[in-house]
């Protein structure tokens, strides 16, 4: 695998730990020019540095923004449009669960903000970049998690009703049904778009919460979680390998096709979450 990336470039959010933090070292291990996203600066300065020098790989850098923010959403993509004329590979990454029904700036639940609006409206950003650098790929890290979530219209932002595990399955589901849509609407391009299940893994997900949340995610981690190694290893296949050339549309664990909810397939909602996500973002989305 050395090198089998050399001349392409790759965009990777939520990319200071974890499951990111892996992808974007073996990218560059793998020869790519890689640009992450994370929020903190210092922690950005400091990943970035030792990929660097795990890999020889001088060509990595980051940008710093709350992906929870469509200013800063926006910002990061003139950012790497100022500097990089192709995207061979966008990784959206960033997620988080939340305990407590929180807003963004945007006035919107923090969820569906960051987990969801986050994926639609960067790559919508993005996708000219894409276009002009096919064959290229975008892949959405989702959840098991989606298993048994509806879309809930009528109370979407938990306005009424707030449940920090529901929540994040609704905005898990989002993201398969944005990928299922998008493949639909790249049909033609050279763009392809799968998601996929990490599988449950030993990181910091979960630990921006207290209480019982944090302590049971904490606990389950230890007994039988993952390794942010195994974890990353679906969406590098998905980014990396002549195995899924061509292939779109897809929802993937264990480096596999696997079938997700019956309720993903649904076109008619797809569509309908497509229109509110572009209400949202205030954009005309692909």
């Amino acid at each position: 695998m050395a090198n089998s990336m050399q001349g392409k470039v790759c965009l990777v959010t939520g990319a200071t730990a974890g499951i990111g933090e892996v992808t974007a070292r073996e990218l560059a291990r793998q020869g790519a020019t890689v640009v992450g996203v994370g929020r903190n600066p210092d922690k950005c300065a400091k990943v970035a540095a030792r990929i660097r020098k795990e890999t020889g790989n001088a060509n990595v850098e980051f940008l710093v923004a709350d992906l929870s923010s469509q200013t800063e959403v926006r910002r990061v993509a003139d950012e790497f449009k100022a500097k990089y004329d192709r995207l061979d590979v966008l990784i959206n990454n960033a997620g988080a669960i939340f305990n407590k029904r929180q807003a963004s700036v945007d006035g919107i639940e923090m969820t569906l903000a960051l987990n969801h609006l986050n994926y639609f409206l960067l790559t919508d950003l993005l996708l000219e970049r894409l276009k002009a650098s096919a064959p290229s790929r975008i892949v959405n890290v989702a959840s098991g998690a989606h298993q048994g979530a509806t879309i809930a219209f009528d109370d979407i932002e938990g306005r009424r009703r707030y449940e920090a595990w529901q929540a994040y399955g609704q905005s898990k589901l989002a993201n398969i049904l944005f990928t299922y849509e998008l493949a639909r609407r790249l049909q033609g391009t050279g763009v392809t778009v799968n998601a996929l299940h990490p599988g449950f893994v030993a990181t910091n997900f979960g630990h921006n919460n207290g209480g019982l949340l944090k302590t049971g995610l904490q606990v389950a981690q230890r007994v039988g979680a993952l390794s942010p190694d195994q974890g990353a290893a679906t969406q590098l296949y998905l980014a990396t390998s002549p195995e899924v050339e061509g292939v779109s549309g897809q929802y993937f664990e264990k480096s596999r096709p696997a079938r997700s909810s019956a309720a993903s397939y649904d076109e008619s909602t797809a569509r309908r979450l497509w229109e509110w996500s572009e209400q949202m973002t205030r954009e005309r989305a692909a």
